[in-house]
């Protein structure tokens, strides 16, 4: 009896391991089945690539200087005995700005001038002897060798003296000149730091302040500072436009005409200058300017949204559609704007190319019921 209640338990035991083991194997293998045809779809919009060329504008501030502008100095020491224009006043090249006195000049100048009118007598006095003994020598044995070559010598000694003389009163003539102060070129005075009576010179406290500032404002120089990566769409001729806060909403141009050719090595960019032309004088030295400089590509250039290119950690790529496969291609940027960049790359006219891409689309993934733009 106990022998046959042993063996059904154990019939029993392998019955149900015999179930456990079949339900086993049936679940793994369901499983292993569901993965072997699970594939992975992404569903995305994509773009046909093409080549063009992007337009835009890159606005950076410039300044207005006067195309030419001096500080006028006195040259000699002296006293302001007249101011002709002041702040404001519009000359033309010569003209007079001020006149000054120096009473030594003066004297100077008539001690060198009578010196001048002594010296031009002593030497015509040498002269007319010497042309006496010459003339008398031509006749034999009347005057010696060493008498004509004596009178000779004297001679030239004077006429030595004599343009020492002359270059003397030449040069106080000029300092006397000097106290009359021309305008060196036409323009606008934009600045008097003296009075009438008031005393200047090349040295000392007369010196600190010039006597005028002059500038020229019918033309004036745009001048800007264009970053390293821009340099480029900037040549000499090259016209930009620009405005200032004096006249919202009003456009102004200018042409290119001095390119610097150096970067400058603090803020990486190279110094351009235009020239404005400003008869009416609307526009002043100072005045800062935004300016607008046109981004016009030369070449014509893959483009594309600049969704469709990823800036992973590694590299930089956009995400091609081959044969409903996604294959990573990697490109190189250009100039971007109004949301669309310039690509450069192992690129075909023609290729679909995702116009969202991102690090999740792994190479190989099925892309399936593309939207094409």
């Amino acid at each position: 009896m106990n022998n046959t209640k042993t063996l059904a338990i154990t019939l029993m035991c392998g019955l149900q391991a015999a179930m456990l083991l079949s339900s086993c194997g049936h679940s793994e293998g369901k499983a292993e089945n569901t993965d072997a045809t699970t594939k992975e779809v992404i569903t995305v919009a994509a773009t046909t690539l093409h080549k063009g060329k992007l337009a835009s504008t890159l606005q950076i501030p410039g300044e207005l200087v006067a195309f030419q502008q001096v500080d006028i100095y006195a040259k000699v020491s002296s006293f302001v005995k007249k101011l002709n224009v002041d702040v404001g006043s519009e000359v033309s090249t010569g003209q007079l700005l001020a006149t000054m006195e120096a009473p030594e000049i003066t004297s100077q100048l008539s001690g060198a001038e009578s010196r001048l009118k002594s010296q031009e007598a002593v030497y015509l006095a040498s002269k007319a002897n010497y042309d006496r003994l010459h003339e008398t020598s031509l006749t034999p044995g009347t005057v010696s060798k060493n008498d004509l070559d004596i009178a000779q010598a004297r001679m030239k000694s004077d006429a030595a003296q004599l343009e020492s003389a002359k270059a003397a009163y030449k040069e106080i003539t000029d300092n006397r000149n000097y106290l009359e102060i021309r305008a060196p070129f036409s323009g606008i005075v934009s600045a008097r730091n003296v009075s009438a009576g008031a005393y200047v010179g090349p040295t000392g406290k007369g010196s600190e302040f010039p006597l005028f500032t002059l500038q020229e404002q019918k033309k004036l120089r745009l001048v800007i500072s264009v970053p390293e990566a821009y340099t480029s769409y900037l040549t000499s001729n090259s016209e930009v436009g620009f405005t200032v806060k004096a006249y919202a909403g009003q456009n102004f141009t200018a042409k290119v005409n001095r390119l610097s050719g150096v970067m400058d090595t603090r803020l990486r960019s190279q110094r351009i200058e235009m020239d404005v032309t400003n008869n009416d004088k609307k526009l002043m030295p100072g005045m800062i300017a935004e300016v607008k400089i046109p981004l016009n590509t030369a070449d014509s250039a893959f483009i594309l949204p600049k969704t469709a290119v990823v800036n992973s950690t590694v590299n930089v790529f956009v995400v091609r559609v081959t044969n409903g496969k996604a294959e990573r291609v990697l490109v190189q940027t250009g100039h971007d704007a109004d949301g669309k960049i310039e690509v450069y790359g192992n690129l075909n006219a023609g290729d679909t190319i995702v116009t969202v891409a991102s690090e999740e689309i792994r190479d190989g993934a099925d892309l399936k019921h593309l939207k094409l733009d």
